[in-house]
């Protein structure tokens, strides 16, 4: 490696001097917080995902294209190298805990998260297949399944979001929110593995959708781009103190009843209810609940003379 000159070498002194003080002062800010040893890393986090798709979809994902009595073997292979990345997050997520907030965790619960994550997998391949079941029967683009598992950012997406969600209700929501920015990261579409959502969902173009930790959707929703399902601002007696990974969830965001659809550019904040088979409408912004089957719109736009 080419040795830095006199003067970039000054300057990379100086930066690094400052960065000292810099993380000494924030520390001091937090006397009671101890340095973290250890936290997930996320390339090995993202390669979990990518063996785990493609032990949910073998030939769809994984490219196997081997005999059918091979088919369970490679699925094996893969699980196994992914529950083992698995497993060293998590043991990562609560060595940080423990370092950082002093909670603690029994040496054998990393292990067990796994296991019972891997016994939710068959339910996750069940709704990942009404998931895009939906899309295929919403969009007349779509000319195969196939397509919208390899293309679609909106199944890269809810495939994310379905196995993050398993992982942060067993109690490894660092985990499971590193794989959820992992979809955000190459889809846009910001779905935060608390929030709660129902078979056959669809996400149409996807772009900018944010949905928020407490929100619940039904089933059959289908939402358009730059959709958010958001928080109003908290008051302060609404802001959460407790820290860790069981910390107590308030409920702040919306609940999406059944067959909803809401077009792109709705924003609906706040722990508002949307009934069943309502239609909100593009750009609407929505602080109210909403009855089954009602339409919400915007004023029609007008031609100027």
């Amino acid at each position: 490696m080419t040795q830095p000159d006199d003067d970039r070498r000054r300057a990379i002194d100086h930066a690094t001097r400052a960065l000292s003080s810099a993380r000494m002062a924030w520390r001091q800010a937090q006397p009671n917080r101890r340095q973290p040893a250890a936290f997930p890393r996320r390339a090995e986090l993202a390669r979990a995902v990518e063996l785990l798709a493609a032990a949910l979809f073998p030939a769809r994902i994984g490219g196997f294209d081997g005999a059918a009595d091979a088919e369970d073997a490679f699925v094996a292979e893969r699980l196994t190298e992914a529950f083992a990345l698995l497993d060293t997050a998590i043991v990562a997520e609560f060595a940080y805990w423990r370092d950082a907030t002093g909670i603690g965790a029994a040496a054998e619960r990393p292990a067990e998260i796994v296991r019972l994550f891997a016994g939710t997998l068959s339910r996750v391949r069940a709704l990942l297949d009404t998931d895009v079941a939906a899309i295929f029967r919403g969009d007349p683009a779509a000319r195969s399944v196939d397509e919208i598992l390899i293309c679609y950012p909106g199944a890269t997406a809810i495939l994310h979001h379905r196995l993050a969600h398993e992982l942060d209700s067993l109690g490894a929501p660092i985990v499971a929110r590193i794989m959820s920015e992992i979809a955000n990261e190459r889809t846009g579409i910001d779905i935060h593995p608390g929030a709660t959502i129902g078979p056959g969902f669809f996400i149409d173009h996807g772009t900018g959708v944010v949905i928020g930790e407490t929100a619940v959707i039904g089933a059959r929703v289908r939402l358009y781009q730059h959709v958010t399902l958001g928080a109003r601002t908290p008051r302060r007696s609404e802001l959460r103190e407790a820290t860790g990974p069981f910390a107590e969830r308030v409920p702040r965001h919306p609940i999406v009843g059944d067959d909803v659809v809401i077009y792109a550019g709705a924003t609906i904040l706040g722990r508002v209810r949307i009934g069943d088979r309502a239609v909100i409408g593009g750009n609407v912004w929505l602080l109210k609940d909403v009855a089954p089957r009602t339409v919400i719109v915007q004023p029609e736009a007008v031609v100027a003379s």
